[in-house]
């Protein structure tokens, strides 16, 4: 390590939410206690929390003891929040008003994984950049139409900081320990980890397929690009033929060749997959959700996602709120 003057210790705080992912928390976590071991200096402390003081279950199932209730965190230099697999589901008043004394109080805020719904539920994300896993952006993009969402792998945007599932969070802590303590350190906990590059925020999320689709099919991926970006508001196969630069029978034959149907059935899936995320992660309604997806009416929508998913709108979200 280098020579510079010890560094003020940074104390965190963890918000655990029933259901966090496993793999987020620990790439959360793991770089602060490889940055202490490897430096030879406490330079972090984290402390686990819970809205009620009583252990948390991560997806997996497995039980994490949190060090005490939000009240009992000493003063924090930043808050963190690890969100679950259903994050539309969480509105504790109490967690929610604490991060909002935080933010008064000017602690940094930051989110891991779907944390990032919990902050904005809080109101504490206006006017800033954010992110979240992937398969969760079209929700909180539609919940949340006012806050900037980005694809990539974290955000950080003055005295607020979010990242993607899974190992984001690792990049994020990495980048965060070489601003606080400097890249050589950074760089040390990366290696440690068998990590590689540390990825930068301007990466974006790697969604495997569509990555495997542009070295295979670039006007295929093009289009691909264009029907993901224009879901409430569909283009005609012959609009999006001529955005990508081919005809409608090449664009036709590509789908037919790389995906096995038709363009437009293959808009039609998008459209459907993105409703049913919008049906189970947020309160929309089965109307709004339908003109979110594309459809002009509620009866053709119950249609199409019936012989989509062999079951209508309204008794999948019936069965997600039956326990």
């Amino acid at each position: 390590m280098d020579n510079r003057a010890p560094a003020a210790m940074r104390s965190l705080g963890l918000l655990l939410v029933p259901n966090f992912p496993m793999m987020a928390f620990s790439s959360a976590i793991e770089p602060l206690r490889a940055a202490n071991l490897l430096s030879g200096e406490t330079l972090y402390e984290w402390h686990l929390l819970s809205a009620d003081g009583r252990p948390v279950h991560a997806s997996n199932g497995i039980g994490v003891l949190p060090d005490g209730t939000l009240e009992s965190a000493a003063a924090l230099d930043a808050a963190f929040v690890c969100g679950g697999l259903a994050p539309q589901t969480f509105d504790d008043p109490h967690a929610l008003a604490w991060l909002r004394d935080r933010a008064h109080d000017g602690t940094p805020l930051g989110a891991i994984s779907t944390g990032t719904f919990v902050l904005a539920r809080a109101g504490l994300l206006q006017g800033y950049r954010c992110t979240t896993h992937w398969e969760n952006i079209p929700a909180l993009a539609e919940a949340y139409p006012d806050i900037e969402v980005t694809g990539s792998l974290f955000e950080l945007d003055r005295d607020r900081c979010t990242s993607a599932g899974g190992t984001a969070a690792l990049d994020l802590m990495l980048h965060l320990i070489a601003r606080d303590h400097g890249e050589e350190l950074a760089e040390a906990v990366s290696d440690n980890f068998i990590h590689g590059r540390i990825r930068d925020a301007s990466d974006r999320q790697p969604m495997t397929e569509q990555i495997r689709l542009r070295a295979r099919a670039p006007k295929l991926a093009a289009a691909v690009d264009l029907m993901q970006a224009h879901v409430e508001q569909p283009l005609s196969t012959a609009e999006i033929a001529a955005r990508v630069g081919v005809s409608r029978r090449q664009l036709e034959r590509l789908f037919q060749h790389h995906r096995g149907c038709t363009p437009r059935d293959y808009y039609m899936r998008l459209r459907l997959e993105h409703a049913r995320v919008l049906l189970l992660e947020t309160g929309l309604s089965i109307l709004n959700v339908a003109l979110a997806s594309g459809f002009v009416s509620q009866s053709h929508f119950g249609t199409c996602y019936r012989e989509q998913f062999g079951h209508t709108p309204g008794e999948e979200r019936q069965a997600m709120r039956t326990p």
